[in-house]
């Protein structure tokens, strides 16, 4: 079938097999050209199947010869219908790392769940034995607990007072104000419970449990902190407190690894086109603004730059890991320059309808966004029949 992007809102319904194929070759190509990292040989990704995940579930295997088990909730495809892009990339990983004479399988299904939990102990026993590195990498709106049985939704909202602030429709390019009303008590619960670290803390708990941690082994989270033009609905709003709650479940999954000689880590990361990222008012408009200043540096990365830095410069330099007051790696160093951001911020001021296509990256950001869903590379001709129906081969 001819494959085009269907859109909905800040959704694109559709993706493409053969251009999410491309944009992991790409992400392996980069990953090859920056040489070996001294890395962890036996690692697990939960959320391994997009964005920073897909980014580290690559930068692990073609950098460091890892072996590695992904777990990801993708949406197969159907006769006529596409897969999710992160289907199509993981089974595009599992065909290059297989290629390649890697060991590497993957688990579909919520890992918010004792099942997934289980079947993931259950591979890591019978083929790695035990993992030296646990990548968390989940970003899902909603969450079923799987010891109380209620489900949570996460929400997007200021602490305290509405929020008003421009935004843009990067479909449109139009420039407007949004209002986002104030959270309550439960919208707050609800958050910590989907984003915040007690799934990640009950992750390493079962893997210690049952013996499967290497001596030494370290797990990795990413979060976001970001300016304080977004900070209201963003930072002090109800993803903030999750991040907050997240970035202190590193140092009690720390202590508990202590025997082990272990240590959990939060990295703070770049502002990014994400699927997640796109539908949050505000955070459209200052990328556009913020990729445009990064670019004239040359300081602008996408994921898979970040996350080979990442690697290379923090996590496996052979130097003490520097962290900074609160303990978090700082890989948004680059986004966070003080002469950056206040660039960003007189931008801001100027920003509307009409100047935006000339101060912002308004197009950058809507290619990005296509390539989230595997439109918009070079070398692939959209104009020709694709085959939607791919499977993955480790997934009977």
């Amino acid at each position: 079938m001819i494959i085009e992007p269907r859109m909905r809102g800040f959704i694109c319904l559709t993706s493409h097999p053969k251009g999410c194929e491309q944009n992991v070759k790409n992400q392996i190509e980069y990953v090859k050209s920056k040489g070996p990292i001294e890395g962890a040989k036996k690692v697990l990704v939960i959320g391994a199947s997009t964005g920073f995940g897909l980014a580290s579930r690559i930068t692990s295997a073609f950098g460091s010869n890892a072996g590695t088990i992904g777990v990801f909730f993708e949406k197969p495809p159907t006769e006529g219908k596409t897969a999710s892009p992160g289907w199509y990339n993981s089974a595009a990983f599992e065909s290059e790392a297989h290629k390649a004479g890697l060991y590497a399988k993957s688990i579909n299904g919520d890992a918010f769940s004792d099942e997934i939990k289980r079947q993931t102990l259950d591979l890591i026993k019978a083929d790695l034995g035990q993992v030296d590195l646990i990548i968390y990498s989940l970003a899902s709106p909603v969450r079923l607990h799987p010891v109380t049985g209620v489900l949570h939704r996460s929400t997007l909202k200021p602490i305290g007072s509405t929020f008003t602030n421009k935004t843009v429709d990067f479909h449109t390019g139009n420039v407007t104000q949004v209002s986002i009303e104030p959270a309550n008590e439960d919208d707050i619960t609800n958050t910590v419970a989907v984003m915040g670290g007690e799934d990640w803390s009950m992750w390493i708990d079962a893997l210690k449990k049952e013996n499967l941690l290497a001596p030494g082994a370290t797990t990795v989270a990413y979060s976001y902190i970001g300016p304080s033009l977004t900070e209201a609905v963003y930072r002090k709003g109800t993803i903030g407190r999750a991040k907050d709650n997240l970035e202190a479940t590193a140092f009690t999954i720390t202590d508990s690894l202590k025997d082990l000689g272990g240590k959990a880590y939060v990295s703070v990361n770049k502002a990014l086109v994400t699927q997640a990222s796109s539908a949050i008012p505000v955070i459209p408009l200052y990328i556009s603004l913020l990729y445009k200043i990064m670019k004239a540096e040359g300081v602008h990365e996408g994921c898979i730059e970040q996350i080979q830095r990442l690697f290379q410069d923090r996590l496996y330099s052979g130097k003490p890991i520097p962290t900074d007051e609160k303990g978090r790696i700082r890989i948004d160093d680059w986004e966070m320059r003080d002469d950056i951001q206040e660039k960003v911020a007189k931008l801001w001021l100027e920003a509307t309808t009409e100047t935006l296509p000339a101060i912002g990256d308004l197009a950058g950001y809507r290619n990005d966004f296509l390539n989230l869903f595997g439109f918009e590379f070079a070398g692939v001709d959209y104009n020709a029949d694709a085959n939607e129906v791919v499977e993955i081969t480790s997934i009977k």
